[in-house]
């Protein structure tokens, strides 16, 4: 498994960049506990700064059908002659019709079928870290996961933005309150290898044309 370390340290990490409103300066109240601003009055646990940790909480339940049904017909036919042609039509073999000279038709049928149908249910819990603070005070969070049972390593993977306010009191916050999400559920191992097909099987049906 590969050590843990700093999500900010990837390779593939990038900072994120979101629209953010102008700033207001806040206006100073002297002999006044409350300040603009502010989100709570008393501090609490929840996650709020650059490496707090937060659990992330995925429930997914999603399914999809999809029929799609198309049929298409088309016919053309065109004819062309010359009956007369300043009497050089006399010219041509008795075998050879002056009026029908050309004659070109064509015909085109398509039918085709197509369904999907997916479900897919997700249900897992990990724990994450904030990366960063917008300038909005929304924070941005990655988690990362590995659990290796026997020869089979499972990977967990779920970054996305989310506001302070949608954070429950537990310090956990659903998937589906993360702006630009992204879940990753995968592995790799011996399983994951033997049912995948041989790299000479994924060459052909990369080259082979049919």
């Amino acid at each position: 498994m590969t050590p843990t370390s700093d999500p900010t340290k990837d390779p593939t990490y990038r900072p994120l960049t979101m629209p953010m409103p102008a700033r207001q300066p806040s206006p100073s109240e002297p002999n006044a506990l409350w300040r603009a601003g502010s989100r709570a009055f008393l501090k609490d646990q929840r996650a709020s700064q650059v490496g707090d940790v937060i659990t992330i909480v995925v429930d997914m339940n999603d399914a999809a059908t999809l029929n799609n049904v198309t049929s298409t017909t088309r016919a053309s036919g065109e004819s062309a002659g010359m009956p007369n042609f300043f009497g050089m039509e006399t010219l041509l073999p008795k075998a050879v019709t002056a009026s029908s000279l050309l004659s070109l038709s064509s015909g085109n049928n398509n039918a085709g079928t197509g369904q999907i149908k997916r479900n897919e249910a997700v249900t897992l819990s990990l724990g994450g870290v904030v990366t960063q603070v917008l300038p909005n005070g929304n924070l941005v969070v990655a988690a990362r996961q590995e659990i290796r049972v026997n020869g089979e390593l499972r990977e967990l993977r779920v970054t996305g933005v989310v506001r302070p306010q949608d954070i429950a009191s537990d310090n956990t916050v659903k998937h589906d309150r993360l702006a630009e999400a992204r879940i990753e559920y995968g592995g790799r191992g011996q399983l994951t290898d033997i049912q995948s097909p041989r790299w000479g099987q994924q060459m052909m049906d990369i080259l082979l044309p049919f």
